[in-house]
């Protein structure tokens, strides 16, 4: 069955054997506390006045999806004790979603006034966990398809599993929210994350590689034993120094400042360390890479297997783009880093800018952002892939990333009122619906921004999609999308604090202004000729396949 399956016809292909049934209701289990935890967590926040500085520091929870592939290795050939009968895949995915559930359940119990640190702490293990089902779940996809299942249909079938998920965990969990309290959300949450283990039971294991676990470098070239280790420590520890760093001001921040201390400052942190941490997780690795290209040899020795694992999931997917690229590597990573930052950078603040600041409600914003918006991100998937197959891949780069920027200064201008928004809606007679002005206005700004967005994102995923090599596919797709959220991550607690001090308006005219660097870069990568030159086959399918996508509330 072919992957351009859609809407009723992807649902009944869903529902046509056990292991597609299996991958809808598992890709439900991906999506629900991504949703929670990154999008409608703020909206409780927000709720009860949490500072935006704050709200702005908790989301690098989100930093545990971008980190993931560090893991991948052990969650890939250890099993969890007293679960291990189960499976290597269903062990791991048992265990996440049974810890999942009762994490939720820990955030329903815990007040965010009170006890800010605990709260904090929880979700940052639930964001690891979550991460964590994320990474067996892409494996799993990949090891039980077959000629009925395709890798196709069930990515396909994934991302309609992840599209409920928004639904009920956005727009569903908003107007249950409104009735009842977001404590009684959570809980309901957890008991649905609960209810999906049946769905792991159910799932058929898939055989383990025995050649694979045996050999893990298989014919891959790299450097003896000694220097795998050494660039596995190298590696290790700047990952290991930027993760205790972000984790260090994060308690800090978190933590109430002692009498006659002033409170630590993320803007502060952000241009201090945040240059730091970008050299510390992509510089350094990046450069390590390419010395173990220079001291690689074509049969390597094997080493320790646990290790030979590590760098060939860490390291040689890495200097294989390294040794392909060149120099050309510094313009494709540096464009990664920054072309979704428009959106990423401000969506834990949406759901406070609609609600608090706009003072939309529950119900309001449930309908314009988690169903309207669903409808216009997918309308911008379609222009995005039509454009792509049309115009060529960096046409379609650069419309995403100028759309993406201008998509901001829609936001700006409904902080300021909407006299932009107004004219637009005056001049295609909008207001003559029948339709409150107010939610006009709304369903105009988030309009543009999903229509960017989900046009931003097609052209996006099908760059990376060429970028990698058939050989390191996978792993190359998940470490270069990984890289897509650690910059707007790391300047979102920045922004929080930008918010409170100068406003909304001022800050999306800043974010549309960072846009252009995302613009500038793709003009270079154009004009580099990396587009036009034969990409190197990839088993990623640009539209359908994509395990990530940007934040969104």
């Amino acid at each position: 069955m072919s992957q351009s399956v859609k809407g009723w016809a992807l649902f009944k292909a869903a529902m046509g054997s056990r292991k597609t049934a299996v991958m809808l209701a598992l890709g439900f289990s991906s999506g629900l506390p991504f949703v929670l935890l990154i999008g409608t967590l703020n909206a409780w926040l927000g709720e009860l006045q949490v500072s935006l500085a704050t709200i702005g520091v908790l989301s690098w929870i989100g930093l545990a999806y971008a980190f993931k592939f560090l893991w991948s290795p052990l969650v890939d050939r250890a099993r969890p004790p007293l679960l291990a009968r189960l499976g290597r895949r269903r062990s791991w995915l048992v265990l996440c979603q049974v810890s999942l559930a009762v994490l939720l359940w820990l955030l329903a119990l815990t007040d965010p006034i009170t006890a800010i640190g605990t709260f904090a702490g929880l979700a940052v293990i639930a964001a690891f966990l979550s991460a964590t089902q994320d990474v067996v779940l892409d494996a799993w996809r990949i090891e039980i398809a077959d000629d009925v299942a395709t890798v196709e249909l069930l990515s396909a079938i994934y991302q309609l599993g992840n599209r409920f998920a928004a639904l009920t965990g956005g727009a569903l969990a908003l107007v249950i929210a409104a009735r009842t309290g977001w404590p009684i959300v959570y809980m309901g949450m957890g008991v649905a994350m609960l209810v999906l283990v049946a769905a792991t039971l159910a799932a058929p294991e898939a055989a383990e590689l025995a050649e694979d676990r045996a050999r893990p470098l298989g014919d891959h070239a790299a450097p003896d034993p000694r220097r795998r280790t050494l660039a596995l420590v190298i590696v290790g520890l700047g990952w290991g120094a930027a993760i205790l760093g972000l984790g260090s001001f994060m308690v800090e921040a978190l933590s109430p400042p002692a009498p006659g201390a002033k409170a630590p400052s993320a803007g502060d942190f952000t241009k201090t360390w945040g240059p730091w941490i970008v050299i510390m997780t992509v510089v350094l690795p990046a450069l390590v890479a390419a010395w173990t290209n220079r001291v690689r040899e074509p049969q390597p020795q094997p080493g320790q297997r646990m290790l030979d694992h590590c760098y060939r999931a860490l390291v040689l997917p890495l200097a294989e783009l390294v040794d392909r690229l060149r120099w050309g590597a510094i313009v494709v990573v540096a464009l990664i880093l920054v072309y979704r930052i428009c959106d990423s950078i401000w969506a834990p603040f949406a759901f406070p800018f609609y609600l608090d600041f706009l003072g939309y409600s529950n119900d309001e914003v449930a309908f314009a952002s988690k169903l309207f918006g669903v409808l216009m991100t997918i309308a911008g998937v379609a222009l995005g892939g039509l454009m792509f197959s049309t115009l060529g891949r960096m046409p379609t780069m650069l419309a995403g990333a100028i759309t993406a920027a201008a998509s901001n200064l829609l936001y700006a201008d409904l902080a300021t009122g909407g006299a932009g928004i107004d004219a637009f809606a005056g001049v295609f007679g909008l207001y003559d619906l029948g339709v409150d002005a107010r939610m006009v206005r709304l369903m105009i700004a988030i309009s543009g921004e999903n229509i960017a967005g989900g046009l931003a994102g097609a052209a996006f995923v099908g760059y990376i999609s060429s970028i990698a090599s058939r050989q390191y596919s996978a792993v190359q797709y998940a470490l270069l999308s990984s890289l897509t959220f650690l910059v707007g991550a790391l300047g979102r607690a920045a922004m929080g604090e930008a918010i409170e001090r100068i406003g909304y308006a001022p800050v999306f005219h800043f974010t549309a202004l960072l846009g252009l660097v995302a613009v500038a870069l793709v003009v270079i990568e154009w004009w580099r000729g990396a587009a036009r030159a034969p990409a190197p086959a990839s088993s990623v399918d640009p539209l359908t396949a994509a395990p990530v996508e940007a934040p969104k509330p």
